[in-house]
């Protein structure tokens, strides 16, 4: 063995008794140095922090969980995650999570009725919060997370039990904005192509965007189910859209991905142009929404604001989670017009 402690080119670890030897004080004592709340002389903090970085030890956080009854982990806990918005968010979203000291585990469910399981599988690593992206969950994993302790929060999407918090976008409020902007462009005649029946998102968007349509004096809009939020299932709405009786020259998409694969759908399998024939808006203003190639008028969602509310939402349920149930809806600052929508003539 060399004497740098080498051993195949791997450094033995080294231990709180380690330090604790160097030092030349008890385990017990250097280990609260550790520890902002506990009761150490400043000086005797200073020297075991100043020693632990030469020497190269971090605390057990596990080790540490058993003490403190927290784990400072974060399940963040997503279905479909092949829709870019989530890839986006995620990224962004274990940014500001790890800067309020959390750590963040990703737990990918397969299919939106699998989230169960992955819930299940998130609370064995005893995580003090789950964040869910893009899916709901039953009330038997919500009352599994109760009885773990852990606390939820639906991020996009709102939850079917009472109990789980909730940070969202006003989709009614975005929705309105879509068939404003189709109507006070000329067009009469208007279309919602939804996807995942049961997702909040898609349902509130349908309801925002319906009764506006309703309120400025058209027919209530006819609806194409492509039943996902993904490309493929945008794409694939085109058959659906052709079947219409009286085709539609407004279109409102429920996001942004569904809505750049219907274009090319109906482009590709119809011979329709956006927006010489028919305009289309979408929701999320995901980056490639305004990539040239599809310069997808939109309506972004207010993620800035979306993210600090469910990171102070964390920080405090990561200390109580007995918090009352809070559920944000944050309105979108409005619309971003690109080359999807134009004036229709009359």
């Amino acid at each position: 063995m060399s004497d740098d402690g080498h051993k195949g080119g791997t450094r033995k670890r080294v231990t709180v008794k380690d330090l604790a030897r160097e030092l030349g004080m008890s385990v017990s004592t250097v280990s609260r140095a550790f520890y902002p709340d506990a009761v150490v002389a400043p000086d005797t903090r200073r020297l075991v922090l100043e020693r632990a970085e030469e020497m190269g030890y971090r605390p057990n956080p596990f080790a540490r969980s058993m003490i403190t009854r927290r784990t400072q982990i974060v399940g963040l806990v997503v279905s479909g995650i092949t829709n870019p918005f989530y890839p986006e968010v995620m990224t962004r979203l274990t940014a500001e999570l790890q800067s309020i000291g959390m750590n963040v585990m990703l737990v990918s469910a397969s299919a939106p009725d699998r989230i169960d399981e992955a819930v299940v599988q998130a609370l064995s690593y005893q995580p003090d919060l789950i964040v869910i992206l893009a899916a709901t969950m039953s009330s038997r994993a919500m009352a599994e997370c109760t009885a773990a302790g852990t606390a939820c929060i639906f991020f996009n999407r709102l939850s079917l039990d009472p109990a789980g918090h909730g940070v969202t976008c006003d989709n009614i409020t975005g929705a309105r904005m879509a068939a404003d902007h189709l109507i006070e462009r000329g067009h009469r005649k208007l279309c919602y192509v939804a996807a995942f029946p049961d997702a909040s998102t898609n349902i509130e968007r349908w309801q925002g965007f319906r009764d506006r349509v309703v309120e400025r004096g058209l027919p209530e809009p006819s609806k194409v189910e492509v039943g996902n939020f993904s490309y493929e299932a945008g794409f694939s709405g085109a058959e659906a859209f052709a079947a219409l009786g009286d085709r539609p020259d407004g279109v409102f998409c429920a996001n942004d991905i569904v809505a750049i694969g219907f274009i090319e759908g109906v482009r590709e399998k119809l011979g329709i142009e956006v927006p010489r024939d028919i305009s289309v808006v979408g929701f999320d203003n995901i980056a490639m929404a305004s990539w040239s190639s599809h310069a997808l008028t939109t309506i972004p969602q207010p993620i800035d604001e979306m993210l600090a509310v469910t990171t102070d939402l964390a920080a405090r349920l990561a200390v109580d989670p007995s918090i009352p149930s809070e559920v944000h809806r944050i309105a979108p600052i409005g619309l971003i017009e690109r080359e999807t929508t134009r004036v229709r003539e009359t």
